[in-house]
């Protein structure tokens, strides 16, 4: 019987629900699948979403090779959201689901932004020894 860490539970569980959350959340505001309900409150959606992140960063214990793990993967995450938020909507436009895969990415950069930001203060602060 393997015995699990449950230190990391929250903010593992945090990020599922964060990123579920997104991709609803995205897909729901855009032309394409429009769910009225979500669309209405979708700035409180983000607001949620933001404020998952930063459970999420503040939550996940993250020491050493983990956190240069999860940093570069959180800024790949992040450039790569950002600048394909921009391109995709002119070069999937004439398919119709441009605004649904930018929607996406917006959402999902309300959550990997403050989480990366987070876990890259804290492993600045613990380098400091601070």
């Amino acid at each position: 019987m393997a015995l699990r860490s449950n230190e990391n539970s929250a903010g593992a569980w945090a990020f599922l629900i964060g990123v579920i959350l997104a991709v609803v959340i995205g897909l729901s505001t855009s032309s394409f699948l429009s769910i009225e309900s979500i669309t209405k409150y979708s700035s409180q959606i983000y607001a949620i979403l933001i404020i998952l992140g930063f459970f999420v960063g503040f939550s996940i214990n993250v020491g050493g090779k983990d956190s240069q793990s999860f940093l570069l993967a959180g800024a790949i995450l992040v450039v790569v959201s950002k600048f394909g938020m921009e391109s995709v909507v002119g070069s999937l436009i004439g398919i119709g689901i441009g605004s649904t895969v930018s929607s996406t990415f917006a959402a999902l950069l309300a959550l990997f932004v403050p989480a990366t930001i987070i876990v890259a203060l804290k492993t600045v602060f613990s380098l400091a020894k601070v």
